[in-house]
């Protein structure tokens, strides 16, 4: 496929719905059972949908919101919306009041898409206060009491008149440039206000392909994917809906973390992409259940796993009794493993976040392929990933096809290459800090090996990327927690973990108060592991957690025994806490709380 003719996004769906016709594309559960939307329809509903938003008065350029689960909708609207010239804000289904307002007043959004009556809720309320907003699409009817203050539209009534006008979507997506902005993805900023990272056609384009160049060797014919993370998350946006895509792949939506594993057997996927938290967890329910289970099949399988390491450190240098024992564990173990995940995977991607070796190393001894890879938002994302034929699991592999990479004096990776972003939406001053002389300032630390492999040594921003792959500024966090009367001070941690932890200094008001109250010394370090005053402190975060989104909240803490303070070097002298000290000095009790 010559991707770099593909003239838009919607161009390159509608091109592959021609070819495809009546073949199965999306896949949802729809009273229990896993039920096909064609090419051919997915078309018909993205072109009415298309003409529907424009006759409802949405323009070129236009923004436009989507908030919804993953499901086969997410991927008409957007399309939809792209169709019509005009641009897609996702939104996470677990935003606040307070998120969606930001993005919506950020991008001037004219419009938004949302699916059921609960994220309606949210949605609405935000959309009342947007000046620019004009109108709301439900994906499934609201309430009597959900009716706002706003013109709310139904879905079948916007493909409906969208059914009415005559069909000039191919007119319009043809005048479309690949240059023109096609989604604005919002992450978190340095300073905690989320950014809208402002893509184009051509930057999607780019990322699939070079996921179609690392992967061809796997030999692309028919592949089928399952669906996971979030669509509004820049990588499964382009890795899990706009790649399938452009190779004619099918798409199942799994159901919810629950039942992952049963829609594994059900889709049977070839190709699956997710974050390092989900293979973190299947490792651990993995070992887990060899462990209670005991006895020669426990030996057989962790033999496995022995023989499997070996094989990948020394790659040829196992005896010939290992290597026949390996090919008999094939078959005993690691042969129904992959069963377990639909007998058919090609590859497991992990992206979003840094992956531990070891997991990796797991996986890979098991006879799952896993590849690694590297980006960020602002990279549309995918900037490198380990190509199949030479994975190392301690780096994110080489740079995809047409990707420039090279790394900074002071250690930092610089990218450049048509996925790289437009900028920030309305932020000149924080693009001029990131994009310089065509090069993207990621903020990460890394080295580049004897193979042009990239490895990531440090970050250079303090935000942090939990193992699910989302970006949560600390700074936020701890600003809500230290407006509480009884917190002073807090660093809060969690990169590459599933959720948030803290390190809380209470104010000293308060630590008097409650030593008073139960007839001790106002002595922080003699009583600040003492159960009865960390569920006082408890209570302060409580209520600051009630206020944030559920990734941003903060699920166990610690009490420091003394303030951070310029004597103790855990403040610099203009007041800022210094991450690396507080690390150093609480970092056990922090990875405690795990």
């Amino acid at each position: 496929m010559d991707y770099k003719s593909i003239l838009n996004l919607p161009r390159m769906f509608f091109d592959r719905a021609e070819e495809r016709g009546e073949r199965a594309f999306l896949w949802a559960k729809t009273a229990g059972r896993y039920r096909p939307l064609s090419w051919r329809e997915a078309a018909n509903q993205v072109s009415r949908l298309s003409r529907g938003l424009r006759a409802l008065g949405i323009e070129r350029g236009d923004r436009v919101a989507l908030v919804a689960e993953n499901r086969p909708e997410w991927v008409i609207a957007d399309l939809a919306i792209m169709a019509a010239g005009a641009i897609t804000v996702p939104g996470y289904v677990t935003n606040t009041v307070d998120d969606h307002r930001h993005i919506l007043n950020n991008t001037g959004a004219k419009a938004a898409i949302v699916s059921t009556r609960k994220l309606s809720g949210n949605l609405l309320a935000a959309a009342r206060q947007t000046p620019t907003m004009r109108f709301v699409v439900n994906i499934e009817p609201l309430s009597l009491s959900q009716h706002p203050g706003i013109e709310v539209t139904g879905w079948d009534e916007v493909l409906a008149r969208g059914a009415a006008t005559p069909d000039d979507v191919a007119a319009v997506t043809g005048g479309i440039a690949r240059s023109e902005t096609c989604c604005i993805i919002h992450t978190s900023g340095t300073g905690g206000v989320p950014r809208g990272v402002a893509l184009s056609h051509g930057a999607i384009i780019c990322n699939c392909m070079g996921a179609e160049a690392l992967l061809r060797q796997l030999g692309l014919a028919d592949e089928t994917f399952l669906s996971f993370l979030p669509l509004s998350h820049s990588y499964e946006h382009a890795a899990g809906l706009f790649f399938p895509i452009s190779i004619g792949a099918q798409i199942y939506y799994a159901e919810g973390a629950d039942t992952l594993a049963a829609n594994m057997l059900e889709a049977r996927p070839t190709i699956m992409t997710a974050v390092p938290r989900l293979y973190e967890t299947l490792h651990t329910r993995i070992t887990a259940g060899i462990r209670r289970e005991g006895g020669l099949k426990a030996r057989l399988f962790w033999r496995t796993v022995e023989l499997g390491k070996k094989r990948y450190h020394e790659r040829d240098s196992l005896s010939l009794r290992e290597r026949l024992e390996n090919l008999l564990l094939e078959l005993l173990v690691r042969r129904k493993l992959r069963a377990r995940f639909g007998g058919r995977l090609k590859a497991l991607v992990s992206g979003g976040a840094p992956l531990n070796p070891e997991v990796g190393l797991f996986f890979t001894a098991l006879g799952l392929r896993l590849l690694q890879g590297y980006g960020q938002t602002e990279a549309a994302p995918v900037v490198s990933c380990n190509p199949p034929h030479k994975v190392k699991l301690h780096t994110v592999g080489p740079p995809l096809k047409d990707v420039a990479v090279r790394i900074a004096e002071d250690g930092e990776i610089l990218v450049r290459g048509e996925l790289v972003m437009q900028g920030y939406w309305n932020d000149r001053e924080g693009t001029a800090q990131v994009l310089k002389d065509g090069w993207l300032h990621t903020g990460d630390v890394g080295l580049l090996d004897a193979d042009g492999y990239i490895q990531i040594t440090d970050r250079k921003k303090d935000i942090i990327v939990n193992s699910g792959g989302d970006n949560v500024s600390p700074q936020r966090v701890e600003g809500f927690l230290t407006l509480e009367p009884e917190i002073a001070q807090a660093m809060v941690y969690g990169d590459r973990q599933p959720y948030l932890v803290a390190v809380i200094v209470p104010r000293q008001d308060f630590v008097e108060e409650w030593a008073a109250a139960h007839g001790k010394r106002p002595d922080l370090a003699e009583f600040a592991t003492e159960k009865a005053f960390h569920e006082a402190v408890g209570q302060a975060v409580e209520r600051v957690n009630a206020r944030l989104s559920p990734i941003e909240r903060v699920r166990r803490f610690i009490i420091a025994k003394e303030s951070f303070s310029l004597e103790n070097n855990m403040l610099t002298p203009s007041l800022k806490i210094r991450r690396h000290i507080i690390k150093r000095v609480y970092g056990g009790a922090l990875d405690a709380l795990y």
